[in-house]
């Protein structure tokens, strides 16, 4: 059904960009990789060579602008690379390249623009989006740090929290309120006054405490001009769907790999799939997929033809996927038994991949409730 709902959707080009996609993950990024980078006490959490091999496909830059360094393709097109990343549970920071691709397509300079997006699109630099803080409760605007003027340009003062991809990272885009306005700057990572203290979600990706004290940047460091809270809102929504991708992806593959357990696994003499309670639960878990998978690639479809919906897309998209990649996860380990918990099994990681997506740009909660406020409710 999976293939068949994507057939009336994508075209051949598109299904020839998901087999590419699909191979160059199972072949150089298998889940033993991701038991490999937490034991061997990696901080990064993904490779930068690996990275660079995924930009060398047009991966990393997918759908920037051509004349930047990318490969001028849709969002939607995007994210079917995205739900084959999630299948495989792909680490690399694909979602701070949206982030910060996004910002800088939608308010950079041509000066800036000419520096940094070639630079995420090849690979080479990676820009991770400090906008969070510790009682901002996935509210954009709901901010403390300032950008005070000084001679030349701002000194900017804050805290941000869960910075994705920030261990590593070769500068930021932070936000900042200049009075009450929410201004957006581009920071070198090595800047004086720059403090990264890194720490490890539960599913291996790093995150990171930023601090800012009193760091000075140029007038020309600063994006979107008095845009910067409707750029940042937009671009957090573009990563909200992207991020929906690859939890479909996520869900589909750790389905399948239930479904392929109950189906050899015996017990009382025959496979655990004959016994007609867990045929029903599996078939709740098939239709709540297939539900996210319509609002996911509906979402996906938006961010090119619907722009002005983004909002509401992206919300409906992040509150199904949150609500069936938990279902499936939690459901895959109950039909595996008690292998389901160990780390010998596959579906323990997707299980943490899940935790930590449900709260990642808001929780299934928060985007129910953002939906019905975009609609009127």
């Amino acid at each position: 059904m999976a293939e068949q709902v994507l057939d009336m959707m994508a075209g051949e080009d598109q299904k020839l960009l998901e087999k590419t996609a699909s191979q160059f993950f199972a072949e150089h990024s298998p889940i033993e990789r991701l038991r490999k980078l937490r034991d061997s006490g990696d901080t990064l959490g993904y490779s930068r060579d690996l990275w660079a091999q995924m930009a060398e496909l047009g991966l990393a830059g997918l759908h920037l602008p051509e004349a930047y360094g990318g490969a001028g393709m849709s969002f939607f097109d995007l994210c079917l690379v995205l739900v084959q990343a999630g299948k495989h549970l792909v680490p690399e920071p694909f979602l701070s390249a949206v982030l910060a691709g996004e910002v800088l397509v939608a308010g950079g300079t041509e000066a800036q623009k000419q520096q940094y997006l070639p630079a995420i699109a090849s690979g080479e630099t990676v820009i991770a989006a400090a906008y969070l803080e510790a009682r901002s409760r996935f509210d954009v605007a709901a901010i403390d740090a300032v950008a005070e003027r000084s001679s030349g340009g701002y000194a900017i003062t804050g805290e941000k929290t869960q910075v994705l991809d920030a261990v590593g990272a070769d500068a930021f885009v932070v936000s900042a309120k200049i009075g009450a306005e929410l201004a957006l700057f581009l920071v070198p990572a090595d800047a004086a006054g720059v403090t990264v203290v890194g720490q490890k979600r539960i599913d291996g990706r790093n995150v990171a405490i930023v601090r800012f004290a009193s760091v000075k940047v140029a007038e020309d460091a600063r994006v979107a001009a008095d845009r910067g809270l409707p750029v940042l809102t937009s671009a957090v929504d573009k990563a909200t769907i992207a991020l929906t991708a690859e939890m479909l992806g996520a869900s589909d593959e750790v389905f399948a790999q239930t479904i392929e357990y109950i189906k050899v696994r015996k017990q009382f003499g025959v496979p655990l799939g004959s016994f007609q309670s867990l045929q029903h639960r599996a078939a709740r878990v098939y239709i709540a997929i297939e539900l996210c998978r319509s609002a996911v690639l509906a979402s996906a479809r938006a961010v090119d033809e619907r722009p002005d919906e983004l909002s509401r897309y992206a919300s409906l998209a992040k509150a199904k996927a949150t609500e069936s990649f938990l279902h499936a996860v939690d459901e895959a380990v109950q039909m595996h038994g008690g292998v389901g918990v160990t780390d010998e099994c596959n579906v323990g990681f997707y299980l943490k991949r899940a935790r930590v997506a449900e709260v990642t740009f808001g929780n299934a909660a928060f985007h129910r409730a953002r939906w019905a406020s975009v609609n009127g409710y």
